[in-house]
């Protein structure tokens, strides 16, 4: 199970947090930028690692009874 949290402008993905990374990783200039500073804020990753527990872990199981 992965937890991913992806922003968009314009349609154009330009940074992106994924927990099999753990870390944020920009695709365009203002990305990159974004990622930067949000990687060095270590609440907020602590934070964006633990969004894969409390939301992906607990709604699996529902998931997996619905299908």
């Amino acid at each position: 199970i992965e937890y991913i949290d992806s922003y968009y402008y314009n349609k154009l993905e330009y940074t992106r947090f994924s927990s099999s990374v753990g870390k944020f990783v920009g695709f365009t200039e203002y990305g990159v930028r974004n990622a930067e500073y949000w990687n060095k804020d270590a609440s907020l990753l602590s934070n964006m690692k633990a969004q894969k527990e409390a939301y992906c872990l607990n709604n699996v199981q529902i998931d997996y009874r619905a299908a």
